[in-house]
């Protein structure tokens, strides 16, 4: 779920002061999020910092249009996620 919160934390990181494209941002996120769980498993964007970072920075590039070069650029960050979400799942 997408939070205002989360929005918030991504305009400021992307230095976007205004509201305008708030629908957009969060269409953008939840995108993110479903692609990272799809890869890595499933996480709550509120509380694990990495898959965030990983969510923010596939929205960043889906914002510039760029969105192609994500995975190239991510992948041992995308392994390394994964990897410590299914370790997270066997200790459960």
């Amino acid at each position: 779920m997408i939070t205002d919160e989360i929005i918030k934390e991504f305009k400021d990181r992307m230095h976007i002061s205004h509201s305008s494209e708030d629908d957009n941002l969060k269409r953008l996120l939840s995108f993110s999020v479903a692609y990272i769980k799809e890869k890595c498993g499933n996480f709550d964007i509120n509380e694990n910092e990495r898959a965030k970072e990983l969510v923010f920075e596939r929205t960043r590039y889906l914002y510039n249009d760029a969105v192609e070069f994500f995975e190239d650029n991510f992948l041992s960050d995308i392994i390394s996620l994964g990897i410590v979400l299914a370790e997270d799942d066997t200790v459960d």
